[in-house]
């Protein structure tokens, strides 16, 4: 993509800093499989020590840490309770059916967000006719939620149900960063409520690449073997951890500046006729919005957009999402919302 455009299609579009490459070049590599990669072995204790959790364990992507985790805690035939927008759920191809032969059962949250009262009456009889209901999988930020913070008290509250009824406890926390610097909670005690969790490298830390999942020594061991299975084993990895570890050492604590700019381009988005903000409350990096058919398609919106040099992503037909990230300045959000104001409502005409 040329260097003019504002890409605020995903995060996941952003490339090593200088300070990375240079860590990525230097690093010290061996034969991950083995458990001989150093930059590994540092990166896992590292993570394991910032979740609280006694180990954790590399992988290439988010997808394959959730899936991972879904395989290591149950078996065919069981049941997982999640949101139904989660990224588990609609974004990871089937995961949980087609690699451990699990079901979701679904629940409509609040932009992403269940309350405990909804899980009453979810879990299935203790009947051979039944599945086995077995696991709570949460997403912290939402992203179909708007990048909606999972609230603390809601989060101890399905944990407190979930110990009573014996289920385990995921959470998807590949935005937890945008969390953590969002709310001033710490990443251990957003983890200290779940069996496992997964967190992310290639979003908003921008690293180009890597996932990790944590939790205890057992779940971690029995993880490393469902890592293999799923294809997921490497080799010299530690050139892409180290750029994990650079990015947990130097980019957590900028977040908050993706977050000012979002909301920059949330203001410009509502100010805008024809755009509507789904959620209302942008609180992270993360902005839905609507397009009114009147205004036309979120592709026509798009490519106007891109017309004009910003980039965002079309999620459905009336449905887009922006992005702000590592590779987004301060100048760079103004302009987007600038285009946006201009650009927008010369569409009306045009139709």
């Amino acid at each position: 993509m040329p260097e003019s455009y504002i890409d605020l299609r995903s995060a996941t579009v952003t490339r090593p800093t200088a300070g990375m490459r240079a860590a990525m070049n230097a690093a010290e590599v061996g034969d991950d499989v083995f458990g001989e990669d150093p930059t590994v072995i540092r990166l896992q204790d590292r993570v394991a020590a910032m979740l609280g959790k006694e180990a954790a364990l590399f992988v290439p992507s988010g997808t394959m840490s959730n899936q991972i985790c879904v395989r290591t805690h149950t078996q065919p035939g069981d049941e997982l309770l999640c949101e139904t927008t989660c990224h588990i759920y609609i974004a990871e191809a089937g995961g949980p059916a087609t690699l451990s032969g699990v079901t979701c059962r679904t629940i409509d949250g609040d932009y992403g967000i269940i309350d405990v009262t909804q899980l009453d009456g979810k879990i299935r009889p203790d009947n051979e006719h039944y599945v086995r209901t077995r696991l709570v999988c949460l997403e912290n930020t939402h992203n179909r939620g708007g990048g909606r913070l999972y609230p603390i008290e809601k989060i101890q509250a399905i944990h407190a149900w979930a110990r009573e009824h014996r289920l385990l406890m995921h959470l998807d926390g590949a935005r937890l960063w945008n969390a953590v610097v969002a709310t001033g909670i710490p990443a251990v005690e957003w983890a200290r409520y779940f069996d496992s969790i997964s967190v992310c490298f290639s979003k908003g830390l921008g690293a180009p690449v890597g996932s990790a999942l944590a939790g205890t020594r057992e779940f971690v061991t029995k993880a490393r073997r469902a890592r293999k299975l799923f294809g997921g084993g490497m080799r010299q990895a530690g050139i892409i951890a180290a750029g994990a570890l650079y990015a947990l050492e130097h980019h957590i604590d900028r977040l908050a500046e993706d977050h000012r700019h979002a909301r920059i381009l949330a203001q410009a988005i509502a100010d805008t006729p024809g755009l509507r903000l789904e959620p209302p409350d942008v609180e992270t990096n993360l902005i839905w919005f609507e397009v009114d058919r009147d205004l036309g398609t979120a592709k026509e919106v798009q490519a106007a957009l891109k017309q004009r040099g910003v980039l965002v992503q079309v999620s459905g037909p009336q449905t887009m999402r922006a992005c702000t990230h590592l590779d987004v300045s301060a100048a760079q959000a103004e302009r987007a919302t600038e285009t946006i104001r201009q650009a927008v409502p010369q569409l009306v005409p045009a139709r």
